[in-house]
């Protein structure tokens, strides 16, 4: 077992406080918006040797002997790597509207732009390697999120609200909601969706100017967001931070969603999705691939981004915990890169075992834990963290003795 230290990083967005209150450390006085443990190149977590106290990037250690540390079945279905990448990450402020490609689509993307020249940390770099990011959220605060298209019938609800009170207040309506309506009343409801997406993200000055006068119109307009006031809020405040942005009014075309703490969802290719608010575990495949589709100054490739999404509507794709007859708490979307164990212990009480195949990660996030396996042993307080090769399954989580305080940690593995 190996002790491990996590890069943080420090994108504008995060907060200030969230991930060092959660771990009970310093807050550092600039916003902390993501920790990353796992093995990703660009921020491998550091192992601490056992044997003499030195640290060493996680990727390089399990570079040594592949097999060891992340089994068999593990390097045999995804390589000689690890497979996932887990994050405690912080939102203060809206991430960028973005979507994640499937793993063909990385395949092809990273080599085309590797054969083009395109340089590795090119800001108009779309695919810095060749995997694909599924991932899932669980929320340790109640956490919002935009996450996949709503059905059409639905975001038509609500632009013909718009309209009403743009009438109301301007006495006309702008040309744009109208067009987005038609848009909409496709037969094709996917096509409806990718029509209403494209003129508004290739809209340029047109769209901004409209932006503005929604969000003027609703502002002014008495009672103008009931009953959608989530999804209209949502319009008003992220104008404030990207004012005449196209994600602004795109934000409409999806899913509002607000989870409470202990809620998850997952984010399989082709889900356009942006958090907007709140601290949780997230849990990906071992990737930094992101298509961005607004909300950010950042590089927008709007046709390799139109390439990418899946313009179908979806129900909230919501995941559930599974008890196992061990007393596990499981959550296991429908990828093979990672599942996560939510694992509390209050004083006294039994242990309960890894659900561990191939690698693991854990990090404690409340009280103190005692991880147990035949090949040795570890103490992790709060805030500590470790990474555990394969070899040494069986491993179990115990309430460290004497303890009067409740441990709470997460684990994530593979999900073969």
């Amino acid at each position: 077992m190996y002790e491990i230290e996590n890069v943080l990083r420090d994108y504008a967005w995060g907060s200030t406080t969230a991930i060092a209150a959660l771990l009970g450390r310093p807050e550092s006085g600039s916003p902390e918006a993501e920790l990353w443990i796992g093995a990703h190149p660009d921020s491998p977590s550091m192992a601490r040797v056992p044997e003499d106290g030195t640290s060493t990037p996680l990727d390089a250690l399990i570079a040594r002997d592949p097999d060891h540390f992340l089994g068999a079945d593990s390097v045999a279905r995804f390589g000689p790597r690890l497979p996932f990448l887990a994050k405690i990450l912080a939102a203060a402020q809206p991430l960028s509207l973005q979507v994640h490609p499937s793993l063909e689509q990385a395949k092809a993307g990273f080599a085309r732009e590797n054969a083009d020249g395109v340089a590795p940390d090119a800001p108009h770099r779309n695919y810095r390697d060749d995997n694909h990011k599924p991932e899932m959220i669980f929320a340790l605060t109640p956490f919002e999120a935009l996450c996949g298209f709503r059905p059409a019938a639905g975001t038509r609800m609500i632009l013909q609200h718009v309209a009403s009170a743009f009438e109301a207040v301007e006495g006309h309506v702008p040309a744009l909601v109208p067009a987005l309506l038609a848009d909409l009343d496709d037969s094709d409801e996917g096509a409806g969706l990718r029509k209403a997406f494209e003129r508004l993200i290739t809209g340029g000055q047109a769209v901004s100017d409209a932006t503005a006068q929604v969000v003027a119109a609703l502002l002014a307009g008495d009672g103008s967001l009931s009953p959608y006031e989530a999804e209209l809020g949502t319009v008003i405040s992220l104008n404030e931070k990207y004012p005449g942005d196209p994600g602004v009014l795109i934000s409409l075309l999806l899913n509002r969603i607000s989870l409470q703490p202990g809620q998850a969802v997952y984010l399989p290719a082709g889900n356009v999705h942006a958090y907007l608010h709140g601290l949780g575990v997230e849990v990906m495949a071992s990737s930094d691939n992101v298509l961005r589709g607004g909300l950010t100054p950042k590089f927008v490739d709007v046709p390799e981004l139109l390439r990418t999404i899946d313009f179908h509507p979806v129900a909230v794709p919501m995941l559930d915990a599974q008890k196992t007859v061990l007393d596990q708490e499981l959550y296991r979307p429908p990828f093979a890169e990672f599942q996560l164990q939510r694992i509390e212990l209050q004083p006294g009480a039994a242990p309960v075992p890894l659900a561990q195949s191939g690698a693991a990660v854990v990090i404690v996030v409340a009280g103190e834990v005692y991880l147990d396996s035949p090949k040795g042993d570890l103490q992790l307080a709060r805030g500590g963290s470790a990474f555990l090769a394969a070899a040494e399954a069986p491993v179990n989580v115990h309430p460290v003795a004497g303890s009067t305080e409740p441990a709470l940690a997460f684990a994530v593995t593979t999900g073969l």
